[in-house]
């Protein structure tokens, strides 16, 4: 019996071959799936806060209807009879003011109906701008 044989171990060996595979691989995943951000530069012109002049608002006049189909114009209530008269009581209004713009202050309730011959009778009388205000909670405003 030869007990001697097993003192002449072999050195064993490390196989780098897989481990450099395997470490190629990953460096490939992460090559492909990493993303790069490109950072831009935004030119931005900032306002100054020179105070020339105060901003003009427009000139206004202001119709409104309420849930009756009552119509007032700057506050004075007026008879409803034709579109062609309440255009002639706009234009009225608008003589002397340079380029009003109407703005029309209808009640939830008003009909739209109230509202299209106000639109109508500003039409009939050249007045093309016009605009509707509006309420934001609260209690209502109304000139």
């Amino acid at each position: 019996m030869n007990f001697r044989r097993g003192l002449r171990r072999e050195e064993p060996e490390i196989n780098f071959i897989p481990l450099i595979d395997l470490l190629l691989v990953i460096l490939i995943f992460l090559l492909v799936t990493t993303t790069y951000s490109r950072f831009s530069e935004l030119q931005v012109n900032l306002p100054s806060a020179a105070v020339d002049s105060a901003a003009e608002r427009p000139v206004e006049i202001s119709v409104t209807v309420s849930t009756e189909s009552r119509y007032a114009i700057d506050g004075q209530v007026t008879a409803w009879r034709d579109t062609g008269s309440f255009a002639q009581l706009l234009s009225k209004a608008a003589s002397g003011r340079n380029d009003p713009t109407i703005v029309v202050y209808a009640d939830a309730g008003a009909s739209h109906q109230a509202v299209i011959n106000v639109l109508e009778a500003a039409r009939i009388a050249g007045l093309g701008k016009v605009s509707f205000a509006t309420q934001t909670g609260g209690s209502a405003r109304r000139p």
